[in-house]
């Protein structure tokens, strides 16, 4: 009987630790998302700008820039 409790108490335990586990999961992926977010907003406009750069430079060479794209 003794040995019936005792594993109950233990099962109960490791599903508490799954949950906890859980926790920690959710927190780190938060956390490297706001990670990314932040080098996006940090460093998008630079990035967007050496594109731009280099399609008016393509632009300007008499080379024809590819379909789709938008340089003004």
């Amino acid at each position: 009987m003794l040995n019936y409790l005792n594993n109950m108490f233990t099962m109960r335990r490791r599903d508490n630790d799954r949950g906890a586990s859980a926790v920690e999961y959710g927190l780190l992926v938060a956390g490297i998302a706001a990670v990314i977010v932040a080098v996006v907003f940090t460093f998008g406009g630079k990035i967007k700008n050496i594109f731009d750069d280099t399609c008016q430079t393509i632009a300007a060479n008499g080379t024809a820039p590819a379909a789709g794209t938008n340089c003004t």
